[in-house]
């Protein structure tokens, strides 16, 4: 007999808590028969039957004083023995004891199958253990319980933790976008998820390249909210990206009819031009966009805001990437340019004052001290260091670098989670790799923490989140350098070009002191090429006619430059027109068919190429071309090295603006002027004359064969240490106040 109820109860629990198994079974085994009718004595007895592995034994003594219960009182009864169980649940929980913790949840499971908080506890619970792939969902019925929309006792908090935990584990699985579709009517507020929902999306079509699944997250959500304009700008980007043009130009402009401030309205209106120059026809309505593009950034200049928050902030730069590939006046649209930048850096600075005067302050104090650190650690940061333009011409820079003179860090922004032996191999030939999420103010303070003394942007206005870090200064000494033009931050010291890439007359509308190198900007030691897939019976192209080829996507197809190439079409009997790049099939047809008509060029000299799998066939691919015919305002760059390196003639117009200058610096650097146009009438002729003299085309062939072992465009070694040599002057300008 038990003399104090009191006394045996703290007693076996003490033993429950030292897993004593034995003897707290001892304790409820006597209450039960001293005190048959007191429940909980059987409810614990279970559950410390269950701890020892008495899956049957636990069941059947819970099961005992319900045999003969009336419906009413199982109901009370099975709640009190289901609050037992997750309080030992939640304690497991807390002393990381998974299995256990599993072994309760699935006794709960079984005991009420739905109840729907328990179910998301063991999905959080697999995906912690690594079980979780995503038929669970479907396997426990939460799916079906959130559809069947009766009054069910929801946690919401719980609700959003599996909704995020699911999309991170299992993104690609159909159960996961059920999922969504599902709980999304259990927020009265869908404001309540929004976070979730588009961090998740975001990653999803931008960190893990799946931006038609990332839209279809978003179609959802805006079932709810259909004003809301962040959720509606990510879907237009996200349509763009799975080339539904359409779609994403439509949403686009939804955007800007939602768009109330400045700031919003710049951004909707680059979704636009996004969207049509991708599609690659529209150039009416890109110079009506782009008018109004300029307009808005006027207004912006006028009003002088300095106390934008961090997105719409972050949306200012951006849209200056358009204006370079509609016309080439960087004189003048430098101005506009450089002033949005300051915006944006005052803007930024404010966002994060407190860093912006920690960082500054150590410039400073660097300064007066004159420090000369060696060896001198040089961080480089982009969203590019993969599988992409920008990773392609970099590595050489990289595999070259002498790590015991200089230490190299790379801050990968936004790190892919995906397959990419290019990103991996820049992980593996650096001091130190960062992978990053997609926090501006955090990169820039482990930038800081990391006390790199220079810093090169590797992606300019391409991408806001650098061009945040780079607004906030992290290091004393800021570079920019390949992956396109200069921003115009005034945070920005230098700007890496060449004798030929910018003309003399540049440094009047650059902020950034334009850093020379002697010979040129870029340098590679050559590409992988692989096994060619076109050939010229299968695109019904005789053997002896002239091939013409443009291998640039669907933004960089100028009107006036498409008319050009028409017109040397026209002048070159038995030549044919090669069009590849990424683009809508059926407005990149329309356009050049239009052109070709009016040029009086026969529509049927003019083929479309589709994409090919790999980088290393698409430059097999080149050689079929006799020549190759570049674009204008906006000229090839990685696609004019590589067929530069595939020894292939290329027409040229030489403009103004950095984007205009790529090809002509580059074919200097290989030991070639053949092909170089200073005016429109030049273009046409170098391509009439190119595509007329097969001796000319072969002259040029053997030139660029024998440029490899001796130009400047194919030494990589050279040129990194001449980089090397420009951040050693640039850091001995540093100390010395200049």
């Amino acid at each position: 007999m038990i003399t104090s109820l009191i006394t045996w109860q703290q007693q076996a629990h003490q033993y429950l808590l030292k897993a004593e198994y034995s003897k707290a079974a001892n304790l409820y085994e006597e209450a039960i028969v001293a005190e048959p009718d007191v429940l909980s004595n059987y409810w614990y007895l279970g559950l410390i039957l269950l701890l020892q592995g008495q899956e049957a034994e636990a069941q059947m003594t819970w099961m005992l004083p319900m045999t003969d219960a009336e419906e009413e009182q199982i109901q009370i009864w099975t709640n009190e023995l289901i609050q037992v169980l997750e309080t030992e649940a939640e304690r497991r929980e807390t002393l990381a004891e998974y299995s256990l913790v599993w072994v309760i949840r699935q006794h709960i499971k079984e005991i009420e199958p739905g109840n729907i908080n328990n179910l998301f506890k063991i999905i959080l619970l697999s995906i912690h253990l690594e079980k979780f792939e995503g038929m669970e969902l479907n396997e426990l019925g939460v799916i079906e319980l959130l559809q069947a929309g009766q009054s069910i006792d929801l946690n919401t908090e719980l609700l959003l933790e599996v909704l995020q935990e699911v999309l991170n584990t299992a993104p690609y699985h159909p159960a996961s976008l059920e999922l969504v579709e599902a709980c999304l009517p259990y927020f009265s507020n869908p404001e309540d998820c929004f976070s979730i929902i588009l961090r998740v999306s975001m990653k999803i079509g931008h960190t893990l390249k799946r931006p038609l699944l990332a839209s279809r997250i978003l179609e959802l959500y805006l079932r709810l909210d259909a004003q809301n304009l962040e959720a509606s700008r990510h879907l237009a980007i996200f349509y763009q990206d799975y080339n539904n043009y359409s779609q994403g130009i439509q949403t686009a402009k939804l955007c800007y009819l939602l768009s109330k401030e400045l700031p919003d309205k710049i951004f909707a209106i680059h979704l636009i031009l996004r969207g049509l120059m991708m599609v690659g026809g529209y150039w009416e309505e890109i110079y009506s966009f782009s008018q109004e593009l300029e307009s808005l950034f006027q207004e912006l200049i006028k009003a002088q805001p300095l106390s934008l928050y961090e997105l719409k902030t972050l949306h200012l730069l951006t849209p200056c990437f358009a204006i370079p590939h509609i016309k080439d006046c960087p004189a003048a649209y430098k101005v506009i340019h450089n002033q949005v930048a300051q915006i944006f850096q005052a803007n930024i600075q404010t966002i994060a004052p407190e860093q912006a005067v920690r960082y500054s302050q150590r410039i400073l104090n660097n300064q007066r001290s004159g420090i000369s650190t060696k060896p001198l650690k040089i961080g480089y940061l982009s969203y590019a260091l993969r599988s992409h333009s920008v990773g392609w011409l970099a590595r050489w820079l990289f595999q070259h670098h002498n790590l015991q003179n200089l230490e190299i860090h790379a801050y990968f922004v936004n790190y892919k989670l995906v397959d990419d032996w290019l990103q991996e191999w820049y992980v593996n030939n650096v001091s130190h790799a960062h992978k990053l999420g997609m926090n501006g103010l955090e990169i820039a303070e482990k930038i800081y923490q990391d006390e790199i003394d220079i810093l090169i942007d590797l992606d300019s206005m391409t991408l806001d989140i650098s061009s945040e870090v780079m607004a906030l200064k992290p290091a004393p000494i800021q570079v920019t350098w390949l992956g396109w033009d200069a921003s115009g931050i005034p945070a920005i010291d230098y700007f890496i070009a060449d004798p030929y890439v910018l003309p003399d007359s540049a440094q009047n509308y650059y902020t950034e002191k334009i850093w020379r190198l002697p010979h040129t900007y870029v340098a590679v030691d050559g590409f992988e090429v692989g096994v060619p897939t076109l050939r010229r019976d299968e695109l019904n192209i005789p053997t002896d006619a002239v091939v013409y080829l443009s291998a640039q996507r669907g933004y960089k197809r100028h009107p006036e430059t498409a008319r050009w190439q028409m017109k040397i079409l026209k002048e070159v009997p038995n030549s044919y027109f090669l069009i590849k790049g990424l683009s809508e099939e059926e407005a990149i047809k329309k356009f050049f068919y239009e052109i070709a008509e009016e040029e009086g060029v026969e529509c049927d000299r003019i083929r479309f190429l589709p994409q090919v799998a790999s980088e290393a066939t698409h430059r097999a691919n080149l050689g079929i071309a006799d020549v190759v015919l570049d674009t204008y305002p906006y000229n090839g760059a990685t696609t004019t090295l590589e067929t530069l390196w595939m020894c292939i003639p290329l027409v040229t117009r030489v403009g103004e603006q950095f984007a205009a200058r790529n090809s002509y610096t580059m074919m200097v650097n290989a030991g070639i002027t053949e092909g170089i146009a200073w005016t429109n009438e030049e273009y046409i002729e170098w391509g009439v004359r190119l595509g007329k003299d097969k001796a000319l085309r072969e002259k040029i062939a053997c030139q660029l064969k024998a440029s490899r072992q001796t130009a400047p465009l194919w030494n990589a070694k050279q040129f990194t240490r001449e980089m090397e040599l420009a951040y050693e002057q640039m850091w001995q300008r540093y100390i010395e106040g200049q």
